[in-house]
């Protein structure tokens, strides 16, 4: 059984005719940067989330820079972010001089936790970034009385979790990226809503904030040679705003199809008490970017996945603190505890929209028969 951690090449095959023919529409065309596709992914996009300013760019890690840069901030101005996540977080704030102060994680969720942002604010905080990791929205109602209780900015870091909607007390929605100041995405080829190479995005319905993070993205300027603020040169290329237009209008296709594959998998390893599920909070849909498990011996349950043909994944094997990068650098208010255990426990199965039940099945025969062997 030939299974797949992540399946493209299925995927592309079920809107081939369409991709094909965009592709060669943008290349007989031969506007290659910023052409008419990116416009109107932007558009698109931006009706899909409710978004009134929707920036394409290069990369995720792109999109969080220019949200950063376009607050102002100042060397050695602080910015609280989960202590597990993916290192581009805490990257591009600590190339702009900034200070990343990592906060713990919930054990349920992954996701930052409100209950320990405020052990973790001082006098130079700035902002706070929460990333929707693995596809799951982060607690942001109470997140959000912490920044407007100390005046910080909220900027989401939603490259896992496109298309996830996040529900409020009164009764409201809003989806991941449009609840904060500021949203980041990836078009990682890997990501929900993912493309052939590298892009990124930047949402924002503060006209000053969508203002500013257009101009940054591109060198700046407002109109072509004047240049009214330090940017950079951060564009989604033509042949990429293409397919995702595509891939867009099929993104909800795509979701049940994850969601579908992640009730499958809770269904045939329900009775494993050896593993903890993924938890879904009732305040968040969830899009399943991954289908991450905990296991108190994950390396060895890996390794015995591997033995039988059986791909998985750890995101993340070392929290922030324990890169090398990172180590003098991020600054630790208080424990971690529950960021340090994940890293040791995390398994991300097999997860994609071509996910059949048969390759679940054994996958999940797989787990327990190693669990089995455990007893």
């Amino acid at each position: 059984m030939n299974i797949q951690m992540l399946d493209l090449r299925g995927q592309y095959r079920n809107i081939k005719e369409e991709v094909d023919r965009a592709v060669a529409s943008v290349i007989e065309e031969a506007h290659f940067i910023n052409g008419s596709e990116v416009d109107k992914f932007a558009s698109e996009l931006g009706l899909y989330l409710d978004s009134k300013h929707v920036i394409p760019c290069a990369n995720g890690t792109d999109a969080l820079q220019i949200a950063l840069m376009s607050l102002e901030l100042k060397p050695g101005d602080e910015v609280i972010l989960p202590a597990f996540t993916y290192a581009a977080t805490a990257e591009v704030v600590a190339l702009l001089g900034l200070v990343p102060v990592l906060a713990d994680v919930s054990a349920r969720n992954f996701n930052i936790n409100p209950g320990e942002i405020e052990k973790v604010v001082s006098e130079k905080t700035r902002a706070i970034m929460p990333v929707h990791l693995f596809g799951q929205s982060a607690s942001m109602e109470p997140l959000l009385e912490i920044s407007s209780k100390y005046g910080l900015k909220v900027i989401e870091d939603n490259a896992q979790a496109i298309g996830a909607e996040y529900s409020f007390s009164g009764g409201e929605t809003k989806f991941c990226g449009t609840i904060g100041d500021i949203g980041c995405t990836s078009f990682f080829p890997s990501k929900n809503l993912g493309c052939y190479g590298d892009g990124g995005a930047i949402f924002s319905s503060n006209p000053y904030l969508g203002e500013r993070l257009r101009m940054i993205a591109n060198h700046g300027q407002k109109e072509k040679y004047r240049h009214d603020i330090v940017g950079c040169n951060s564009r989604l290329d033509t042949i990429q705003a293409a397919i995702l237009r595509i891939k867009l209008a099929n993104l909800d296709k795509y979701t049940a199809a994850r969601q579908q594959a992640a009730s499958v998998y809770r269904e045939l390893l329900a009775d494993v008490e050896e593993i903890t599920l993924p938890y879904e909070e009732s305040y968040s849909t969830h899009v399943y970017h991954q289908f991450t498990i905990r296991c108190s011996d994950r390396d060895g349950l890996k390794n015995h996945l591997a033995s039988k043909g059986v791909p998985s994944m750890v995101y993340y094997p070392h929290p922030i603190e324990a890169q090398p990068a990172f180590r003098d650098i991020v600054v630790k208010r208080s424990s971690t505890e529950v960021a340090v255990k994940l890293a040791k426990e995390v398994l991300s199965l097999p997860m994609h929209t071509e996910l059949k039940y048969e390759e679940q099945k054994f996958i999940a025969e797989t787990i327990k028969e190693f669990i089995s062997e455990k007893r």
